[in-house]
Formats: C-alpha cells, structure tokens, sequence
C-alpha cells in the first residue's frame, strides 16, 4: 500500500503507462483520467500541512536523507558533483541551460506505439518499492510525461507521510466521478443557448453526445432542422437520423458529397468530438475535416460538442496522423475487386479519425461552459500537472 503522494503517482503513471501500451492510445480519454487523478494527487501534496508529517523527527530525518541522495542523481545526471552544486564558485558546469534540459518533460523521447524488450519486464511494484531510496525509475514509455531513461524526482514533500492524504484524494476522485455523471446534464443545459427557432444545423455521422443536445434542445420547445451527414463507409448517420426524426425533429440525411452544395443553407455546424488537443485543435470522426472546410469556405460557425475528459495535453506534431489509426480497407472496396490489375496497384488508406485545425473551429462546448480554441491551453493547466504530460 502506498503512503506517501510520491509511491501513490509511481503507481499511477504506471499504470498510465500500461493502458496506454495495450491499447490506451486509441481512446486518449483513459490517459486524461489518469493524468487528471495525478493533478489532483500532486494538488493535495503541495496543500501539505508544515509540521504534519508522521512519525515526528525521525520521518523528517529520513525524509532529508533522500533528498540528499536525489541531490546526488541529479548532480551525477548532470555531469557534477554535489560539492559543486552547493559551492557559489564552483558551479561552472552547471548552467541554467543544463538544467533545463534535463528536466524529463524537455528530455528528446522516441513517440512509438511499440513496446521495446525491455518494457515488457516492467513490473508496477519495481518502480513502487524505488520510492523508499527517494527516486523513482521508470522504464516505460513517454505517454505520461517522462523520459525512460530518467529518474524521476518529486519535490521534498512528496515523500513525506500525511494522515489525511488518502482521505483528502478520495475526496477529490468522488468530485470527479460526480462531474462525469452530471457531464451531459451540464452540456445539454446549454443547448437553447446555441440552436435558436428556424436553424438549419448540419452534423456528421453518429454522436451520442450530440444526439442529446439536439434533443434537448427540441424538449425545450426550439424548432429547426437537422441535417446529417450519413459518413460513409460505416454510415452511422442513417442512426443519428433515426433516433433525431423519433424524437420529432425535423431530420435530413444526405450523401457526404453534398456536403458543400448544402453548406450555404446552414446556419450551423456542430461536430462530435474524439479529443480536443492542447492547441485547440479537434480529433473527430474520420470525414469531419471536409465539413470543417466547407463550413469555413461559406463562412457557417462550427460548434464542437465535447466533454473535459477528452481534452488532452498533446500537440499535432503528426498532423492528420495524430491519435489516428489505419483500419482494414474491407468497408470502402470489396477484396474481390482486387484482381483487377488496375486496382490491384491502388494504396487505399482508411483512416478512423480526422485532425481539424483550431482555425476551423469557432467554438467548444463542453460540461463547464463554452471556450475558444485559443482558450484551451489555460485549461490545461487547470486540469493536469506539466510534468504530468
């Protein structure tokens, strides 16, 4: 059992860390949850009562002990020794440059869905019982913030025991679990406050979260007009159309190639939402870009639907690869057809997920209220650690 914040965030980032390397990375709201409960944790660390610690001096004694043997990794990291760290005039080789650098968010990292040999040996308690010598080794990837050839190192306080801390966490993981239940209680609350009497909005393929805002905004006595996009190949529109035409809204579904010719009838477009990335920019279901570009090409406000579990601290580095996958061209062409020596010389690429630009949405709707896309990096901070990502 853990008993210190630094043992209780060593067995959550590894197990972050596993989640992610078994198939995590495809639903990048299972590594947000666990970021967000590592904030919380770090959170109610840095509230640690000075002079609360148990067992009195001798826990601080030790306490300080570790420290003085994380100061002696870092030094040696850096190439130092630990009288020079301490002496004013003997510190030439270690500059702020050094410093910075070797701190694990800034630490160059291989991204790769592959699981190196050694990975695989990684066991949660290893890196748990590291704590006891005041480091902690991580061997796994780099999904949660941390290089796996770097010790990572928390503050002082971090590895001192509190009484209420397991309290004070479970505390704040109920208040969690309380958002994620009233979520689309909150974000349907707001459904009058952007679909108005006679709109015409266009949505794309199946969205449950968007499904109950149009519905309650139907409930609330709004009358408009849906248009939704069938989004082939798996057509999930046809779905969407279903469920919003039983619950007497004026529904519409047409071919995704008419997505441009429809755009100037539009008032409004609201797209579901896979992950909103920490540059403001959206993940969404594979199709949704070019329903971006035509709403942006007949100037028509696009409107993301989405909750703050799904915002995540990453940036577009891959572009239109980012959080995306590549499944089984089966549902576009029938491998029958392959013998055609014509087709046979086709790449055909199926993507699950499309990358949209922050530029190509207007605003995001989410279970605390609406937000630019410029807005999203200062909810990041309020929502996960920096060392966290």
């Amino acid at each position: 059992r853990w008993k210190t914040a630094a043992q209780l965030l060593t067995l959550l980032r590894g197990l972050g860390n596993e989640l992610h390397d078994v198939g995590g990375y495809r639903e990048p709201a299972i590594g947000n949850m666990v970021r967000r409960v590592m904030f919380i944790v770090r959170d109610e660390a840095d509230n640690f009562p000075s002079g609360g610690a148990v067992g009195g001096g001798d826990a601080e004694t030790k306490s300080m002990e570790k420290i003085d043997e994380l100061s002696a990794q870092v030094s040696t990291k850096l190439r130092v020794s630990p009288s020079s760290t301490s002496a004013p005039g003997r510190g030439k080789e270690l500059s702020l440059a050094s410093m910075l650098w070797a701190h694990p968010q800034h630490v160059t990292m291989k991204h790769s869905r592959q699981q190196s040999g050694d990975a695989s040996d990684r066991i949660r308690s290893d890196s748990f019982g590291s704590t006891d010598s005041g480091a902690i080794n991580v061997t796994s990837s780099n999904s949660f913030g941390c290089d796996p050839a770097a010790t990572q190192i928390y503050p002082p306080h971090y590895y001192m025991q509190w009484d209420k801390l397991r309290e004070n966490v479970m505390e704040a993981i109920e208040e969690v679990r309380g958002e994620l239940k009233d979520l689309h209680k909150n974000i349907n609350d707001q459904a009058t406050q952007h679909i108005h009497n006679g709109e015409i909005i266009l949505t794309y393929a199946f969205s449950s979260t968007v499904e109950w805002f149009l519905k309650t905004a139907a409930a609330k006595k709004r009358n408009f007009q849906v248009i939704v996009c069938e989004g082939a190949p798996h057509f999930g529109g046809h779905a969407m159309a279903k469920s919003l035409a039983e619950a007497g809204i004026d529904t519409t579904v047409i071919h995704d190639a008419a997505i441009f010719a429809i755009m100037a009838r539009v008032n409004k477009v609201l797209l579901p939402a896979h992950a909103v990335l920490a540059n403001g920019g959206l993940v969404a279901p594979s199709g949704c870009n070019i329903v971006a570009l035509a709403a942006k090409q007949n100037s028509v406000p696009v409107v993301a639907v989405a909750g703050m579990f799904k915002l995540c601290p990453l940036y577009p580095h891959e572009g239109q690869d980012t959080l995306n996958d590549l499944i089984s061209p089966s549902s576009v062409v029938d491998y029958s057809l392959m013998g055609d020596p014509v087709l046979s010389e086709v790449e055909f690429v199926n993507p699950v997920h499309d990358y949209i630009t922050p530029q190509l949405i207007d605003l995001y709707v989410t279970n605390i209220g609406g937000f630019q896309p410029s807005y999203i990096y200062r909810l990041l901070a309020e929502y996960y650690h920096s060392d966290d990502w």
